[in-house]
């Protein structure tokens, strides 16, 4: 057991994948003032962002939209193997405590089987916590990184904070928009694209809703790991403030990144994950299943998650769900 643990935490350095579009060094650039951006407009406490705009009364609005009891996972299958942003990756090991050479316990000969994961919680489908992205050093809530990052977790905008996100989903085919089954990588969908997308489909983006994009991208995973890791479709800094003015919780694609790669703009290195996250507290969903949804056309659904309260923690593995 005790070279199979050390094989696998070796595992978790060798092979890391990190896109070549990010290389290059980020080009100094003068930043404004946190102050004018930093404050939660929920209070100088508040740590879940837009997690605020849920109610009640959402819940049961998306409960209406259950008409069929039709239920989709929108998590990814994860394993040692699946494709991730570079140094991340993980391992599994399975062990049997107090049962060596497959000794029971009792004499009814109980046995069990436990897991260790080890690695990164930011591989394969994931909600990033508020506590993932900064601006130069300031979070959101205008959190310093000297004053709440730890190495044994956060102080504050820990996963744990998260509250359990119910409320109605919409998932926009923007293959459908582009007329390609999996979109070219660097290409980038903002307002014009998502509001001719929303229109063609029917749907509406309201306040409280979580908004998934379907690229086509998800396809690849497994099957060109390099070219799936190394740039992606996605939306753009325009099209991220759109959303965000449109009241949205949570914003997701069936991406690793969510947001267009290379970048719109060179230097500005993930600034869409920076409007949503930092900025205005709304979460990012990466690697979401968007293929079942599109094609049974289920454009509007009920939307359940429920992250892991882990103290501290950053990111969570979900497996969320849509009902329709």
């Amino acid at each position: 057991m005790r070279t199979t643990l050390v094989r696998a935490v070796l595992a978790l350095t060798a092979g890391a994948l990190l896109p070549a579009t990010l290389a290059a060094p980020a080009l100094a650039q003068s930043l404004p003032d946190p102050e004018s951006w930093c404050h939660s407009k929920w209070g100088a406490e508040d740590e879940i962002g837009a997690g605020n705009l849920l109610t009640p009364e959402l819940a049961m609005e998306a409960a209406k939209l259950v008409t069929t009891g039709k239920v989709y996972s929108l998590g990814a299958e994860t394993n040692s193997k699946t494709p991730a942003f570079g140094p991340r990756s993980w391992a599994l090991v399975i062990n049997q405590p107090s049962q060596v050479g497959g000794a029971g316990l009792g004499q009814n000969k109980m046995n069990y089987n436990d897991d260790i994961y080890m690695g990164y919680v930011g591989t394969g489908s994931q909600i990033d916590g508020l506590g993932h992205i900064g601006i130069d050093n300031v979070y959101y809530n205008c959190h310093k990184n000297t004053d709440f990052v730890g190495a044994d977790g956060l102080k504050v905008l820990g996963i744990e904070t998260v509250p359990n996100i119910v409320t109605r989903g919409i998932v926009l085919d923007m293959t459908a928009h582009f007329g390609k089954d999996v979109l070219d990588e660097g290409t980038a969908f903002n307002t014009a694209e998502i509001e001719a997308q929303a229109a063609k489909q029917g749907v509406e983006i309201r306040e409280g809703d979580v908004v998934l994009f379907h690229t086509g991208w998800l396809s690849l995973s497994g099957v060109d790991n390099a070219r799936y890791i190394a740039a992606e479709p996605g939306l753009g800094v325009e099209g991220a403030q759109y959303l965000v003015d449109k009241g949205v919780v949570a914003v997701g694609a069936d991406t690793w990144g969510l947001e267009v790669i290379p970048f719109e703009e060179e230097g500005q290195v993930f600034e869409v994950h920076q409007i949503l996250i930092p900025k205005n507290g709304v979460y990012i969903l990466e690697n979401m299943v968007t293929d079942q949804l599109v094609a049974d056309e289920a454009w509007e659904f009920m939307f359940v998650l429920g992250a892991s309260k882990f103290t501290g923690g950053v990111q969570a593995i979900i497996n969320p769900t849509a009902i329709r």
